[in-house]
């Protein structure tokens, strides 16, 4: 019975590092149905099911089982485990928002890492710090702010992170971990690109893409040339920043990631119509209509024919931006964008003055009398004030929101996975020592209720596991445990994981697949609607 219970957890793992992380915790729940009485391969299978639940975005479950294996590596005295653990438990708490928790894990992570001399513990510590406070910070810093100009408290929290990360990289260096060295250095960039210190931004992402460059990994040199080309926009360097959105392009074909190919298509024709190349950036952003539309991206179509509506303005093609204009109301209809439909309203209406037309809700009378080649399907620049020549303000927005797309960012999921993924060493100390200590005087109610507290944990007879482990719990009831504050926090967690909705994951984050960053779009519509009055009085008038 207890190599089947070993082989199923083998099997959740194997699945696990293809992954197909549903199927893995299938075996994963099925080897805790079977129980084991060794607190290694339960500790075991506690990581890796937190592991995958948390890949599959059930963070309630990841944090319920990797509170779990803390609970079992601390009363067991592994060390090592405890660390890794807190570290996991760290990393979820992070994409659930609890950043103030996280903290405390964190740094529970590092104090043991160093008490071991572990360098690299230390080190994916410090990385964790610095993906908390990232984290805090972008989840606070989008106002309407830029890069450099955000609240008190966010660009506390970014500085906190760029010192971890640096602290990080000081360590993998001395460690001669080139691969981890490129994963700070990509985080690192993206943090100081949020600081406003974009020479650094680009130094780091230098960095990042040589690193890239030597592994052979095409996914990170596209991410580290979109990042430097996001720098470039707000150092005013467009011309540069069009050659580095430009390689992206390219690795992104090389890659067959349509959504990404988008994506670059959707920055270049940004750039090119800072630098006034209308008709070029026209040419990209149908590319990236193109693809929206093979994916089936309304939003990212939406987003196209708005911008392609504006990018025709510009050129005085009035006929060509009604067109879109009256796409981009359709598809913001569809989709419940109510202040897409807002501004496309206001786009048709503007248009309708211009051509000397009525303006029809449902229908353009355009549409009656002629129509618009197909040709003209195609992604421009979601430029609010395209019309105008130079409308640098606009780009500000462009490129502070496209940062929030930064992969190296989003890796930090990544990341969590790589640095979580162990197994806790072997200990045999006693497993309610944890929650004799954190709930002190309430041992009896404890014990009253240990059969369900980990769940997978087998008693065949008074001589099992855990009636050796009651046994020393009891014996040390009166027994004085470190780190009571820290333990104090984890029972808070552990008490509202299950069906407090605080523990419930973020709401999903709607966006185009080949759309960069939603958040990018509503400011852009908002801003426009403040600035609606500028935009009516500068079309030009055809009659």
């Amino acid at each position: 019975m207890e190599a089947s219970c070993l082989d199923l957890a083998l099997e959740g793992e194997r699945l696990c590092k293809v992954e197909d992380y549903s199927a893995g915790v299938s075996f994963f729940e099925a080897a805790m149905q079977v129980g084991t009485e060794d607190l290694q391969v339960l500790s075991a299978i506690y990581s890796q099911l937190g592991n995958a639940y948390f890949h599959l975005h059930d963070y309630s479950k990841a944090l319920e089982f990797h509170h779990h294996d803390l609970t079992l590596t601390r009363t067991t005295g592994d060390q090592l485990g405890e660390a890794k653990a807190s570290g996991n438990l760290g990393n979820t708490l992070k994409v659930l928002g609890r950043f103030d928790e996280a903290v405390v894990c964190c740094q529970r992570h590092l104090d043991i890492a160093k008490e071991l001399g572990d360098k690299v513990g230390q080190a994916r510590a410090l990385y964790n710090f610095g993906n908390v406070y990232h984290a805090k910070g972008k989840s606070i810093c989008w106002s309407g702010a830029e890069p450099g100009d955000f609240p008190e408290e966010v660009m506390t929290a970014l500085r906190k992170a760029a010192e971890y990360y640096e602290a990080n990289l000081c360590i993998m260096k001395e460690l001669r971990d080139r691969a981890a060295q490129g994963r700070t250095y990509g985080n690192l960039g993206n943090t100081y690109y949020l600081l406003g210190n974009f020479r650094d931004a680009m130094a780091s992402h230098e960095q990042r893409l040589l690193i890239a460059k030597e592994f052979g990994d095409r996914s990170a040199e596209r991410r580290a040339y979109c990042n430097l080309g996001n720098a470039c926009i707000f150092l005013g360097e467009f011309e540069r920043a069009a050659e580095h959105y430009w390689k992206a392009l390219q690795l992104a074909r090389q890659l067959k990631d349509l959504a990404v190919e988008a994506q670059a298509c959707y920055s270049l024709g940004n750039t090119y119509t800072l630098l006034q190349d209308y008709e070029r950036a026209i040419d990209y952003h149908l590319k990236h209509l193109d693809i929206a539309q093979y994916l089936n991206d309304r939003i990212g179509e939406g987003r196209a024919c708005w911008s392609l509506g504006n990018a025709h303005t510009a050129l005085g093609n009035h006929d060509q931006a009604m067109h879109f204009a009256e796409k981009h109301l359709e598809i913001a209809k569809e989709t419940g964008d109510r202040s897409g439909e807002l501004t496309a309203r206001l786009n048709v209406s503007d248009l309708q003055m211009v051509l000397g037309l009525s303006y029809s809700t449902n229908n353009s009378v355009l549409s009656e009398n002629k129509e618009i080649d197909n040709n003209l399907h195609g992604t421009a620049v979601n430029q609010t004030l395209a019309h105008k020549h130079r409308d640098e303000g606009f780009f500000d927005l462009l490129s502070r929101f496209q940062s929030n797309r930064m992969d190296d960012q989003r890796c930090a999921l990544q990341d969590g996975r790589t640095f979580s993924e162990s197994a806790a060493s072997p200990g045999q100390e006693p497993f309610l020592r944890l929650l004799a200590s954190a709930q002190g005087r309430r041992l009896d109610e404890q014990r009253a209720g240990t059969g369900n507290s980990l769940p997978g944990l087998r008693t065949l007879s008074e001589h099992s596991s855990r009636q050796m482990i009651l046994s020393q719990v009891m014996a040390s009831t009166d027994a004085t445990e470190p780190d009571d504050q820290f333990f104090d926090m984890l029972v808070k967690c552990q008490g509202s994981r299950l069906d407090d909705q605080r523990c419930a994951p973020p709401p999903p984050f709607t966006r185009g697949l080949t759309v960069p960053d939603e958040d990018f779009f509503s400011l852009i519509i908002r801003s426009q609607a403040k600035r609606m009055d500028e935009q009516r009085v500068t079309l030009p008038s055809c009659r």
